[in-house]
């Protein structure tokens, strides 16, 4: 179980890594363009603030057990990156994209197994 684990949160933690580090690199105007034509758009503030709760819980998910500090912090990493998913698939919806939706919603279930399985489970050690 552990070694399925550390796939899920290696695998989950890059993808936030990813996109959290991308809406803090992009300019103004490509964070504006990529929303264009939606119902539901945020203000770039908020996409920079969701880029860093995305970019440090991509990093929750895989420091803490790698370092061997504060391994305690992971099962709390994957608990806010499912908020930030539910958030994102209810986006999703509400700009009418039901296939796409799948995708957050995915990545959120996977967040919450890591969740309950690295505080219930298989829980990391200092």
């Amino acid at each position: 179980m552990n070694k399925v684990l550390w796939v899920v949160q290696v695998l989950v933690g890059l993808v936030f890594i990813f996109a959290g580090g991308s809406k803090l690199v992009m300019s103004i105007e490509q964070l504006t363009q990529a929303q264009a034509g939606q119902a539901v758009t945020f203000p770039i503030g908020f996409l920079r603030f969701i880029g860093v709760c995305e970019l440090l819980g991509g990093l929750g998910l895989i420091l803490p057990g790698l370092l061997r500090i504060r391994p305690g912090l992971t099962p709390l990493a994957a608990a806010g990156l499912i908020v930030i998913m539910i958030g994102a698939t209810a986006a999703t919806l509400a700009n009418g994209m039901l296939g796409a939706a799948g995708i957050p919603a995915v990545v959120g279930v996977l967040c919450a197994f890591v969740a309950y399985a690295r505080w219930k489970v298989a829980p990391l050690r200092a």
